[in-house]
């Protein structure tokens, strides 16, 4: 086969799993799509074909705007997306990151095993669910005035380590140290911050989850050893974003976007991917406050896991320490940073923006945290809570074919609401702890059924594209034993 029709869009096929939407009509660049056969025909469902043809109408994109083999419809940009556009006379898009900014996820390592955890995972999952905050709304590990808001969303992780809520370690094992540069908390709205000020160490609702899980499988030993992951290990997955906070900040700045560069939105085939002018004001204060909403979702995250190594202790009567409960990685899913790529044989900087989509930078980029330079960026990648996660490593590929990124997660297969008519949640928490010992606790039976595992695509396909076109290279894989949910 090598063409693929969908939806009036002909895709031709570039090699195994590249598949292309030639440039045409208003199209800046090509579009590309990674997928098997089989994850095409499932792309081909919803809007996601018509979602990436329509980033190529922004202004300044390169090379291409690619899909991911986890690809479904968003908003405006399909989650999976990634479009890198330049950023002296491009533009940045707050629609291309979305409204979760820095939603991501971080992996916990322990040195308990699958053994020792038997016979506590009620107690286990009783306990996190009772002391992590989670669902809809307020209600943290902290409670903070706005001073102490604009000093997490300045300085990140570094704040959490100050107040004790990490270790020097935790800022050396997360992307950036857990700090981005350029943050700006005097960009981010007075609202935006009264609305996440009481949710700072929640996990929310939706999508996002804590949870428990075993190592599987070890497939590259070497790698597998530099990540200190064995098989049988006991492991901790986090989920989650920016709350409330980094909703109303993407929120605010479509809003200015409307009233300050109506031009640049009425050239675009979608007002979903509303953008900023590089350059402009506007395009600074948003990367700004993008980039304290990140700051403010690290800090998030590693306060959900301060308060995971709590119940830790409770449960296993030892100090966390002694359970050797180190931070693997934390990587972020929804942003745009400004990145230097080699485009065309020159160097270029871009705002490379990742909507559901991991970065994957491989061994040596010197982006890459010290203790896994040698080997490549730790990838993170969950699937559904019936299905297992993996870990990756950052492919030789990936700057070549993908601006350093690849897939972040398995990517929807049915919307929230089709879910609700088709899965119960009482039913599927019990198939899953009668069949597969996973025990799941939830605020609504609804947040179940909207994340049963048939909601999901195979995680197994999408992991092995990724692999088989050295994106993102398969390390391990995990299984669930407990997982909490808003």
């Amino acid at each position: 086969m090598t063409t693929f029709d969908a939806n009036g869009i002909t895709l031709k096929r570039v090699r195994e799993y590249v598949w292309e939407i030639p440039q045409e009509d208003g199209m800046r660049t090509p579009a590309r799509v990674l997928a098997s056969k089989e994850l095409l025909k499932e792309i081909e469902e919803d809007k996601t074909l018509e979602q990436i043809k329509n980033t190529t109408h922004l202004p300044g994109i390169t090379n291409y705007a690619i899909c991911m083999p986890d690809g479904h419809q968003g908003y405006g940009f399909p989650v999976g997306g990634v479009g890198a556009l330049d950023a002296e006379n491009g533009c940045i898009s707050p629609g291309a990151v979305g409204y979760d900014i820095n939603c991501g996820v971080r992996m916990m390592r322990t040195n308990l095993t699958y053994d020792d955890l038997k016979g506590h995972e009620e107690e286990l999952v009783d306990s996190l669910f009772a002391n992590i905050p989670s669902g809809l709304g307020g209600g943290g590990v902290v409670e903070a005035g706005v001073d102490t808001v604009d000093e997490i969303l300045a300085r990140g992780v570094d704040w959490a380590l100050e107040n004790d809520y990490a270790v020097e370690d935790d800022l050396l094992h997360c992307e950036d140290e857990g700090m981005r540069d350029g943050a700006a908390p005097e960009k981010i709205s007075q609202k935006a911050k009264d609305r996440g000020k009481n949710q700072i160490g929640s996990l929310g609702s939706g999508n996002h989850f804590l949870e428990v899980q075993r190592v599987t499988d070890v497939f590259d030993d070497a790698v597998g050893e530099a990540f200190g992951l064995s098989e049988d290990q006991i492991v901790v997955l986090i989920h989650c974003g920016s709350r409330g906070l980094g909703h109303q900040t993407c929120n605010d700045y479509l809003r200015k976007i409307e009233q300050q560069h109506q031009g640049l939105l009425n050239q675009l085939p979608d007002k979903e991917l509303a953008a900023a002018p590089a350059g402009s004001q506007l395009a600074e204060d948003y990367y700004g406050a993008m980039n304290a909403a990140i700051n403010f979702a690290w800090v998030n995250r590693q306060l959900i896991m301060h308060r995971t190594r709590q119940v830790f202790e409770r449960v296993f009567d030892r100090p966390w320490e002694d359970m050797e409960m180190d931070l693997l990685y934390d990587v972020a899913h929804n942003i745009a940073k400004k990145e230097t790529h080699t485009v065309d044989g020159e160097e270029r900087e871009l705002y490379v923006h990742r909507k559901g989509a991991t970065r994957a930078f491989p061994a040596g980029h010197p982006d890459v945290p010290k203790a896994y330079r040698d080997v490549g960026q730790p990838i993170i990648i969950p699937g559904s809570m019936g299905a297992g996660s993996y870990v990756l490593r950052g492919g030789e590929n990936s700057m070549d074919l993908t601006f350093g990124s690849t897939a972040h997660g398995a990517g929807r297969l049915m919307s929230r609401t089709q879910a609700k008519n088709e899965y119960w949640g009482g039913d599927v928490q019990q198939q899953l702890e009668e069949q597969d010992q996973i025990y799941v606790k939830a605020q609504s039976g609804a947040t179940v059924a909207e994340e049963a595992p048939g909601v999901y695509k195979d995680v197994d396909e999408v992991v092995r594209v990724s692999d088989e076109l050295g994106i993102g290279d398969k390390v391990a894989r995990t299984f669930p034993v407990c997982n909490i949910k808003g």
